[in-house]
């Protein structure tokens, strides 16, 4: 069995990896982390995430916590993130960041970090979305510059980074099997008379509307033919699932710096 930590414990994502850990008998949770200043500091998790109570009062205190700790999952904020890694730099414990919205420099940070300790860092945690993953590389290879590449999002209202990792992460297989730079060739958006599509272009699209837990479609648009392929999550557990299942995974390995497609045994 191994000792769990969740940063952003009481967060959507955070709340449902909480409450399946409880029915995991691999899995004992040993602590909660929130930011100082949230109002649930010092109450027992289980309550806030409705699954009765645990025995695990919220802290803010992520060093005192990672003491009995094997594994840290961390679902809060780049800053957060970022800021428990540093914390963590001294006495470094294995990590599982579904954490996404990271600068260039933050993701050098946490490479560094991983130098010290297993850390797997992936913007989704689903087993869906990460055999997608593996099958656009090859679609992308095949397709190559005869089909134009369109990826469309959809989350919830509240989400506060766009476009969403899991996008970007799509983009980035694609560009790299295409042999093209994301950064010159992405197009975030498009309005007015903006002239025919470049033969380069990868388009990242983004919605954000009601309760969306997330969907995910990219297009390889051909002449006289497309082919389209979406991944639609009804429930935040299956990500949950994935992270539990990172975490179970993560400890036992080497330092390094992993993502889903190794904790999957997909490469």
């Amino acid at each position: 069995m191994i000792n769990m930590i969740v940063s952003g414990a009481t967060g959507r994502m955070g709340s449902r990896i909480i409450a399946l850990a409880k029915d995991n008998k691999n899995i004992n949770l040993a602590g909660a982390i929130e930011h100082s200043a949230h109002e649930i500091i010092g109450k027992d998790i289980g309550e806030n995430s409705g699954i009765g109570t645990l025995g695990v009062n919220v802290s803010d205190n992520l060093i005192d916590a990672a003491k009995n700790a094997d594994v840290l999952i961390d679902f809060s904020a780049p800053s957060a993130t970022i800021d428990n890694l540093n914390k963590l730099s001294d006495s470094p414990i294995p990590v599982v960041i579904g954490t996404t919205g990271f600068s260039k420099d933050e993701i050098e940070f946490i490479k560094l970090y991983a130098q010290k300790t297993p850390c797997v860092f992936a913007p989704n945690m689903s087993v869906g979305v990460n055999l997608l993953l593996k099958v656009l590389a090859n679609i992308a290879a095949v397709t190559a510059d005869d089909y134009d590449v369109e990826i469309i999002e959809a989350h919830h209202r509240l989400k506060k980074d766009a476009p969403s990792g899991t996008a970007m992460k799509m983009a980035q297989v694609v560009a790299e099997a295409l042999n093209r730079n994301l950064d010159e060739d992405a197009v975030y958006a498009r309005r007015g008379i903006i002239g025919e599509r470049t033969e380069k272009e990868i388009g990242i699209q983004t919605i954000r509307a009601g309760d969306i837990v997330g969907e995910h479609t990219v297009i390889f648009g051909g002449l006289g033919e497309r082919i389209e392929i979406t991944h639609k999550a009804s429930s935040r557990d299956t990500f949950a699932r994935g992270a539990l299942k990172a975490a179970l995974w993560v400890y036992k390995q080497t330092p390094g710096l992993y993502d889903m497609q190794d904790v999957l045994s997909l490469k």
